[in-house]
């Protein structure tokens, strides 16, 4: 049996792929490449580039592959783009999902992971939340999720299907191994651009909102490193797979960091003095969202490994300093030719 891991091309997926390979899974990966490389996929794993909203494909990739299970990374995140443009934002994190859903279905595929966000939330006034919080998203990508999380509900009850959806906080850092970390170039996540700034990617660092009601005046999070999130969804995938119950669970540490004591983490750790310009507050950005981690860690066992923001920005730091080359950062730099050699032939079909 296989696990397909759609987006598993990008950040967090081409982590979650390396886990399963290291614990001897057979994966398969469909991405269409429009924001992940293909390089970032681990060799053993094999590559459909195409979209996870062609049911025709993915019925063939499932077929193919004896999958068994779904851990869904494919989508859309940054948030400010989902308040511009929020059609864009339901067909490829809405309407692909549900596409996708379906093909499960049809195709007996009863384990499904879906990767979720504490964009669901509302204001929590700096609390920890816990996840019968109010569900209030003030972004069109956080209602896209939680439109996901419902159909899958939906389904659950419908259907010999469980799943388990993950409510990500703050994800940050790179695999300690150096093999894969956060490679998109211009990307809107705090710890990666500090670090761009001081690798000299960047020439400086803007600070969106100085005047939040918190002891900085900088906005609050709760920062948690890819490899213990990524180590989640492998407790989960253990867990349906011996029959679990479907889950929603929040990922997180319970503590956060401020964007100034992010900052000053990078420059410890980089030695380098960040030029940080302080703008305006960004739309959909709260002032402190923390999570309460609890019920993970009890339903999956699960024990973070990597608690420390020091560690998290360096394994990002070290990440962002292998994909310099040599006449300036481009973020497709390509460790080896043969390193292609897995992609398979996309399979011709739409629909």
């Amino acid at each position: 049996m296989a696990v397909l891991v759609t987006g598993g091309a990008g950040y967090i997926g081409s982590h979650m792929v390396w886990n399963l390979i290291d614990a001897g899974e057979d994966v398969v990966v469909l991405d269409r490449l429009s924001t992940g490389f293909a390089w970032a996929v681990a060799p053993e794993a094999k590559l459909v580039v195409g979209d996870v909203g062609d049911r025709p494909l993915v019925r063939e990739v499932i077929r193919e592959n004896g999958v068994d299970a779904i851990i869904h990374f494919a989508g859309s995140i940054i948030v400010p783009e989902s308040i511009a443009d929020p059609l864009a934002y339901y067909e490829n994190n809405t309407c692909r999902s549900r596409n996708l859903i379906e093909v499960a279905i049809t195709e007996n595929v009863r384990n499904f992971i879906f990767s979720s966000t504490a964009a669901v939330y509302g204001e929590s006034g700096g609390q920890p939340i816990a996840e019968e919080f109010k569900l209030s998203p003030a972004t069109p990508y956080g209602q896209s999720k939680l439109m996901v999380e419902q159909m899958l509900r939906d389904v659950a009850g419908a259907h010999d299907f469980r799943f388990t959806a993950l409510r990500y906080f703050n994800v940050a850092g790179a695999d300690p191994a150096g093999r894969t970390g956060q490679s998109t170039p211009g990307t809107t996540h705090l710890i990666k651009a500090a670090c761009e700034a001081a690798t000299g990617e960047r020439r400086a660092l803007t600070v969106f909102g100085s005047d939040y009601p918190t002891p900085d005046g900088t906005c609050v999070r709760d920062f948690i490193h890819v490899t213990d999130l990524v180590t989640a969804h492998a407790q989960a995938l253990v867990r349906l797979r011996a029959g679990g119950k479907s889950l929603i669970a929040n990922c997180g540490y319970g503590h956060g960091y401020s964007v100034l004591e992010v900052i000053d983490a990078v420059r410890r750790a980089s030695g380098a003095d960040l030029d940080v310009m302080m703008g305006a507050r960004r739309p959909g950005d709260l002032p402190a969202v923390i999570a309460d981690s609890s019920l993970a860690r009890r339903e999956l066992d699960w024990t973070p490994q990597f608690d420390d923001l020091d560690a998290i920005v360096a394994h990002a730091l070290n990440w962002s300093k292998r994909l310099r080359v040599k006449n300036g950062f481009s973020g497709l730099e390509t460790p080896d030719p043969d390193h292609w050699s897995h992609i398979l032939p996309k399979i011709p079909a739409a629909e």
